[in-house]
This record gives structure tokens, sequence and C-alpha cells, in this order.
């Protein structure tokens, strides 16, 4: 069976995703733009060779609609060739687009694929694309007779039914700021990062960060409905424990091993196995834990065997609950730190933190590393890679 290899994974620096982020004036095709031409310079690569370009992006509307991948592409100066396609899994959107890219490879289908992602939070606004999403749950009303809710409810009702209490949240959410910092002190993230724009560096990392500082902050979604609703929920989701609105883009260069040596390239890692899993929409955001017992089940390996892993950090109780349910070591999940510090530009999260973990194993001569993803709906994307040596 052939084999789908990372030949190189990139992302943009993480823009506050507000007006006056360090993003915030560039256009979002722009900015998938600049990772897409960066990736190909780096590799010394004609653009022509490439099959497919497959992106992720999860409001499109907009600057963001018009299947932005192409817009990017051409943007980029690709040759009009060149096709693309935007998916949309929600969150896991470019996780997904890993995924289609490197099983293209594997079926054959591609000998070359770029998979990437991009999402202006400053410009496109969040739920834009969504107007009229309570009349199409319609037709599933009567699976779901209460209604379901937002992201940040079902992060209250993961936190209550768990048992995490303010302090366990707020203590994550500080190491994740932590320990970022201690990776960009370090020149961790040097070789996923390119500058785009005057910005260089991560400006969603608040090395300051502390438990107490993030005590004083008001939860942000106990409205008088929901708390009327769920009376056992003590309401704990606050802006400094969950991710942060962040403009950004990331691609990888994916293509075959044959192919690689054909082009005298390197491979960094190989796509091992991948899953996607569904489960309950209300809770919305516990879909991590069944695709990773998938993905773990279709590798053959053990979490023991995996020497880092990244969880995405949407809500801090999803990684929590996540480490919990599969007695996971804590050193290993999310080392570099996770969305809550490094941001979450929606579209592109899922091969930002593809970048961040190849690095990850790199520099510490990890072998394996296993990303997973909470999205929408219920749903969750989970991918092993092997660092090739």
């Amino acid at each position: 069976m052939r084999s789908a290899v990372i030949v190189d994974a990139i992302r943009t620096p993480s823009g506050r995703g507000k007006a006056g982020g360090g993003l915030s004036g560039t256009h979002p095709a722009s900015l998938f733009a600049g990772v897409l031409g960066e990736l190909i310079a780096r590799n010394d690569l004609d653009p022509a060779l490439v099959d497919d370009v497959i992106g992720g992006c999860v409001t499109q509307s907009g600057e963001q609609a018009l299947n932005i991948s192409r817009t990017a592409l051409l943007a980029a100066g690709f040759p009009e060739s060149v096709p693309a396609t935007t998916v949309d899994r929600q969150c896991g959107s470019s996780q997904q687009a890993a995924h289609f890219a490197a099983q293209g490879v594997i079926a054959g289908a591609y000998d070359i694929a770029i998979a990437g992602g991009v999402e202006s939070m400053s410009r496109v606004r969040m739920f834009s694309s969504t107007q009229g999403q309570d009349a199409n749950r319609g037709p599933i009303a009567h699976r779901y007779p209460d209604g379901l809710v937002q992201q940040g409810i079902s992060a209250e009702i993961i936190t209550a039914r768990w048992g995490f209490d303010r302090t366990a949240l707020d203590e994550f959410a500080a190491r994740s700021h932590r320990l970022a910092a201690a990776s960009a002190a370090a020149g961790g993230f040097g070789n996923e990062l390119v500058a785009a724009g005057a910005l260089a560096a991560d400006e969603t990392i608040r090395p300051s960060t502390t438990v107490e500082g993030l005590s004083v902050l008001k939860p942000a979604f106990a409205d008088a409905e929901s708390q009327a609703r769920f009376p056992e929920i003590e309401w704990s989701i606050t802006p400094g424990n969950s991710s942060p609105l962040t403009d950004g883009a990331s691609a990888a260069l994916i293509m075959s091993e044959d192919k690689a040596a054909q082009l005298g390239l390197t491979p960094r890692a190989r796509f091992h196995s991948f899953a996607v899993s569904g489960d309950d929409p209300l809770l919305m955001l516990t879909a991590v834990i069944p695709a990773t017992r998938k993905v773990l089940a279709w590798a053959g390996l053990s979490l023991d065997d995996i020497d880092a892993y990244e969880v995405n950090e949407a809500f801090a109780p999803v990684p929590l609950v996540w480490a919990k349910e599969l007695g996971a070591d804590p050193d290993r999940l999310n080392p570099r730190g996770g969305a809550i510090a490094l941001g979450h530009p929606l579209g592109a999260s899922g091969t930002r933190i593809l970048a961040t973990l190849l690095n990850h194993l790199e520099q510490t001569g990890g072998r394996y590393g296993l990303m997973t993803m909470c999205e929408a709906g219920g749903m969750a994307n989970a991918t092993i890679i092997e660092r090739l040596s």
C-alpha cells in the first residue's frame, strides 16, 4: 500500500481575532495564500505538480465565501490548472482536509496534495454563515425535543457531569500559556512559523497568566434561560479558560513516498492512521474520546505507545475529560500549550496542530503523535502520525 508522507507543515502566527489584531488588516484569502506560497518556496516545488489543494474554513461567508481555497491558490500565483476545494467539518476542517489529502495519496488519486485552512475571525464574524440554523434543526427536533445548545454551554455541561471545578479549568488554562510561552522563548515554534505581514510571533500567548488572574473573570454563558434549564451547573467557562477568537492560516505538503524520493525531498513523517467519530450533540465536545479509541484500534497501538497527544483546547474541560476517560499521561498532553494560548483560528487549527505536533516529535525524538479535535454537532477527527528519521 502507498504511504502518504508529510514533507512540510507551516502556519502563520496566531493573531488576535478582533479589530486591531496583528492579522486583522489582511484578507483571509491573502492570509491563506501566504502559507501556500511559502510552502512551495521552502521546498523548491513546482506548484504545477500539485494535484489538489484542500482547505478548511468554517465561516464560509463574506470574504471567506466562494471556495476560498481556490481564491487563495490563485492569489499565491499557482497555475490556473491547479484545482482546490474548501471543506467544513467545523473546528476539524483542516484536519479533515489533511485526511482527505493523505487518503487520496494512499488511494493513488494524488501524487502531491496540499491540505490547510484559514479563518479570519476578526473580518468574518463567527456564526455569520449560520443564519436560520435553528430552523434547520427542525428535522431533528423529534430526537432532541429539549433542543441543543451552543458549544460554551456544552462545555459547562461536561464540566458539571465530570466533576471539574473552576480552579481545575483555570489551572489548565494557565498551564497552556506557561508551556506555550516556554516553547516560544526556546525557539520551539521557529520551524513552523512563517511571518504574515508585520506579525512574526503568536500574539495570543500571555506569559503572565496566573490562576489568580483568571479567577476574577466572569462566566461567559450563564444567561437566565440556560441557568433555568441546567440548575446543576456552577458556571465556570470564561474567556480565560476558553480559546480566544483568532486569525490564522496553516498548510501541509503531503505526497506519496515515491514522489518525494523522485523530487529529492525528505519526508518528515507519515500518516499512520485516521478516524472520525460522532457522539451526543448536546455534549457536542466529547467525540474526541470515541475518536481516539477508534484510531488507536485501527493503528494497533495503545495510548502508552504515543509520545505526545494534542487535544484541541476549544475549552479547558475538553482535554481534561479526554485525559480522565483515557487515563492519559498529563505530561504528554499538549506539551507546548494549546489553543487557549496558541489560538483557535477555526478552519486552520487542524493543520496548525499538525505542524506543532510534528515539530515537537522531531525536537524530542518521539516516534508517534496523536491529535484529535472536537467539532460542532458532536463529532471529532483523530490522526496518528509517525515521525520518520
